[in-house]
């Protein structure tokens, strides 16, 4: 399953980068492709120095007491998910979730909301620690912030050719009709298809990290144990701090409770979640 992800992960991001340049040259040829790539780089390079500082800041996060509870169980886990120790942060918030941020093992951090810490018990929080130690270990929030990133910069592109139809295209008004109607389908369906790309890649490595956490604390019941109750819980408790466009990062998508389709969700269906994992032989 590990190797079945990574190449939908790499297909995945392949998709999203090749729809980028493909916007950028039908907007302008050379000088629009050329654009794009710039502005996909400068995203790319903002995203891997200072995700983590912004997320870390949006959430409030505070750096967890050395011998609290949590610290202890960040350090048991990584040491067998064998990760350096990360930073360990708690958020002041009563909604239960957990999420693991930074651009690589050695600048990680873990941070866990009082709710989590209130509603699991030890096994359970050790199996959401390992799963987002997973996260890192297999530096998922790089790939995840890397495609968030282009997929926003594909809606910026496609607000340009929006505004481009708008005005005749960006040739002026002697353009043909065609050329404006092609700006409006590209300024239509292209935010729409890198969302699903996007949403289609946190899902795979949510599968990922519930099996890879899973198998490093030779435990699969805890979490799936752990993600019930998130669930249960969650959902009459969202998340009020923080911003929805973060939400692939969290072990639960708690911003807007039940999730109408599952192909508009940054999350697999939590029953099919745990449904693999109690399935699992560890």
């Amino acid at each position: 399953m590990s190797f079945s992800n990574t190449v939908r992960t790499v297909f995945f991001l392949g998709l999203l980068t090749g729809l980028f340049l493909l916007i950028g040259g039908l907007l302008g040829g050379k000088t629009g492709l050329t654009i794009a790539l710039i502005l996909a780089f400068v995203m790319n390079f903002f995203s891997y120095w200072f995700s983590d500082k912004i997320v870390l800041f949006m959430y409030r996060a505070k750096e967890a007491d050395p011998s609290s509870r949590l610290v202890t169980i960040v350090r048991e886990v990584a040491e067998k998910v064998r990760v350096p120790f990360p930073k360990v942060y708690v958020v002041p918030s009563a909604n239960p979730n957990a999420f693991a941020t930074g651009r690589s093992p050695k600048h990680a951090a873990v941070a866990a909301t009082q709710g989590i810490l209130d509603l699991l018990n030890e096994n359970e929080l050790r199996g959401v620690i390992a799963h987002e130690l997973a996260h890192v270990k297999n530096r998922d929030i790089l790939i995840s912030s890397v495609a968030a990133m282009i997929a926003g910069a594909i809606s910026y592109l496609a607000t340009m050719a929006q505004w481009a139809a708008i005005f005749g295209g960006f040739g002026g008004r002697d353009n043909d009709n065609s050329n404006v109607f092609g700006l409006l389908a590209l300024a239509i369906l292209t935010p729409l298809l890198a969302t699903l790309i996007h949403l289609a890649v946190s899902r795979s490595r949510e599968y990922q990290a519930d099996a890879s956490g899973a198998h490093f604390i030779k435990d699969s019941y805890s979490l799936a144990s752990a993600l019930e109750k998130l669930h249960s819980v969650g959902e009459h408790k969202p998340m009020k701090l923080g911003n929805p466009s973060t939400a692939h990062l969290m072990i639960m998508n708690s911003f807007s409770g039940r999730a109408f389709m599952n192909l508009f969700s940054t999350h697999p269906p939590v029953e099919e979640r745990v449904k693999r994992l109690r399935n699992m032989r560890v």
